[in-house]
């Protein structure tokens, strides 16, 4: 059975769109608030953990509602396509307002932008399992946060060579104008849901899988009918369940921080230019990007479940090389491909663990679950490692990151369900074929 590489592409492109914006998001709005408004690091990750407040119940929310939506163009484009066009125009206004240094038209446009976003992540997520049979959601999944890797480590590269270097020796630090990074970040979406919206037919394409998998004799989820009664999970199932997603909220108490922090850990430790740590995490992508690929296939033969755990494994071993770096070296940069292929491993199969326990219906519910958890853990963490970065100090940010990945693979001892089922296949070499 082989995956169809070019629909799974295609799907991406809605979380590439997504992936860009919260690269920029991560790494410049904290650098604003701090340097632009003299906004205070632990109120700093207050007005950070925003989104995730928001997305609390906004995820699941819009992930049950796609569910039950039924339109011409599908479940789920119809959400795609207005939040993204909400998302551009608000997003567009925080640079200009930060010029302007108005936080009340900043934290305005900044919330407009946001409740955007919430809308649609969980419907553009929940597309890929709609379109994808079951054994093959861990390769697509891991096509997909390619897609999102790719979206990333574009905006990275950007930040590097167009945000130029903070003089904190200056009497008065200026952030210096980010506009055109916005300006490529709004571009690069309007381009990726465009792309999208043309080239897949989202009823034809959930109905071509299903022909697909029942070809194949696969047993698919029949089509959601409206008013039908949710089937519940058995005990043993709902236990895995709940384990699955303490480890999501885990893992990301940990890397979260890293990702909100960083930025300004390498201008006050490493005395880089505002955009410099950019070229440390997009090494971590280029890695994440190596991996995401070949994760699926290693989940098909060893397991999701022992993958997580290897994938949080080299995280935290990671974070805690790197408590001990001063300047940014080449073992720095060792440590960060370390990061980034430990985060593909757990990335990738973490979502598909989840959904694999929900139901055609519900997809899009538990995609929901899924982010109400590692948003649940990003509320929490912005505030708290904000406020141990401004309370103890910045040497504490990868202690804090590396307890958490550690704390993270204790519940998955104990998880019993939605690990990935083998394929039959004709020859080994078949785990890596894909569809043109």
């Amino acid at each position: 059975m082989k995956l169809n590489k070019k629909r799974t592409f295609l799907v991406g492109l809605a979380f590439m769109s997504i992936c860009a914006f919260w690269q920029v998001y991560d790494g410049i709005v904290p650098q604003m608030l701090k340097y632009t408004f003299g906004i205070g690091d632990t109120v700093s990750g207050v007005v950070m953990a925003i989104d995730n407040v928001l997305a609390l119940f906004m995820l699941p929310l819009f992930g049950t509602l796609s569910d039950k939506t039924h339109s011409k163009i599908g479940r789920r484009m119809p959400y795609i396509l207005c939040g993204t066009a909400f998302e551009v125009v608000s997003m567009m206004l925080i640079p200009f307002a930060e010029r302007e240094k108005n936080f009340i038209l900043f934290f305005i446009a900044l919330g407009v932008c946001l409740v955007s976003m919430a809308t649609y992540r969980s419907p553009a997520v929940a597309l890929m399992p709609d379109v994808t049979p079951k054994p093959l959601r861990s390769q697509a999944n891991g096509v997909i946060n390619l897609m999102g890797a790719v979206g990333g480590t574009i905006m990275l590269g950007l930040i590097t060579v167009l945000v130029p270097k903070i003089d904190k020796d200056a009497a008065n630090i200026v952030m210096p104008d980010c506009t055109p990074i916005f300006l490529i970040a709004a571009g690069i979406m309007v381009v990726c849901v465009v792309v999208l919206f043309l080239t897949v037919n989202e009823p034809k394409t959930v109905a071509a899988m299903r022909e697909e998998s029942r070809s194949l004799g696969i047993e698919e989820d029949p089509e959601p009918v409206a008013g039908e009664a949710e089937e519940k999970l058995p005990k043993s199932v709902l236990t895995s369940l709940i384990l699955i997603v303490v480890t999501v909220a885990l893992f990301f108490m940990g890397y979260n921080a890293v990702t909100t922090a960083f930025s300004k850990y390498c201008v006050e430790v490493f005395g880089m230019s505002a955009g410099g740590y950019a070229s440390v995490l997009l090494i971590a992508q280029v890695a994440a990007i190596i991996a995401y690929l070949p994760v699926g296939w290693i989940a098909g033969k060893i397991g999701r479940r022992k993958t997580i755990m290897i994938g949080l494994a080299l995280m935290a071993l990671a974070f805690i090389g790197a408590t001990f770096a001063t300047a940014i070296t080449p073992i720095v940069y060792v440590l960060f491909i370390l990061a980034g292929a430990g985060n593909a491993f757990v990335v990738v199969n973490t979502l598909v663990m989840v959904v694999e326990m929900s139901k055609g219906a519900t997809i899009g519910k538990y995609t929901g679950l899924y982010y109400t958890f590692s948003m649940a853990a990003q509320i929490v963490t912005p505030i708290a490692s904000g406020a141990v970065l401004q309370f103890a100090g910045y040497k504490y940010l990868f202690p804090y990151a590396a307890l958490f990945e550690v704390l993270a693979i204790v519940p998955m001892f104990f998880v019993k369900h939605g690990d990935s089922k083998p394929i039959s296949k004709k020859s080994k070499l078949e785990a890596f074929d894909v569809e043109d």
